[in-house]
């Protein structure tokens, strides 16, 4: 068999790995890596491969005699990436939250967990994952912040405070109050973790600055 008919390696771009993996991506979703399990990780089935898009993480698994079962994860669900390397091959381990976009925490997530990965191409999974959960964080981190904003009637963070009503600044009796209660709001959103020590610290400089 000379090299024109020889079957495609499985990590080339035809190999029927990448093939069933790319075809699951949707318009304008690029795959940035992947990662294939080794063949001794596979003596029941084929060897499944995970790949990490612009949007998700997608695992493809594929059966003994054909066919496949894909498993997603978008990447504003996930709520951590692990990584484990063996001496045959890496296992990455992968959870995520039943997520509603930016918005709370969500409910009870699943775990997914890939054996028997290639090591270099795991632990590149591994990297992308861990910089679109960062990145995640912050996005949920920042709604949460304004969401608490308004909720609380406003700690402008960019200039001072959002007006408030009843008990503010300007309030029959309430000029003495407003600015504890703000800083007090700061410190409640400090210590929740929805700012930072900086911020916080911006803030209370900024209220103290009132009086």
């Amino acid at each position: 068999m000379d090299a024109s008919t020889a079957p495609p390696s499985p990590g080339s771009p035809d190999s029927p790995a990448l093939v069933a993996l790319r075809s699951l991506l949707i318009p304008g979703e690029t795959l940035q890596t992947w990662a294939l399990q080794r063949r001794l990780f596979a003596l029941v089935h084929r060897r499944t491969i995970v790949g990490a898009t612009s949007g998700r993480l997608i695992a493809v698994h594929r059966g003994l005699f054909g066919g496949f079962t894909p498993q997603d994860v978008r990447w504003q669900d996930l709520d951590d990436a692990r990584v484990s390397v063996g001496i045959f091959g890496a296992t990455l381990t992968v959870s995520a939250r039943d997520g509603n976009d930016l918005a709370g925490n969500g409910g009870p997530g699943k775990a997914l967990v890939f054996p028997g990965l290639v090591k270099e191409q795991a632990q590149e999974i591994y990297r992308v994952s861990q910089a679109q959960e960062q990145a995640w964080r912050e996005k949920r981190r920042v709604r949460e912040l304004e969401e608490m904003r308004a909720k609380s009637g406003g700690i402008n963070l960019a200039g001072g405070a959002a007006p408030t009503t009843g008990g503010g600044v300007g309030s029959p009796g309430g000029e003495s109050q407003a600015p504890a209660d703000r800083l007090q709001r700061a410190k409640t959103m400090l210590d929740q973790g929805l700012l930072t020590d900086a911020e916080f610290e911006q803030v209370k400089a900024r209220i103290l600055a009132e009086l």
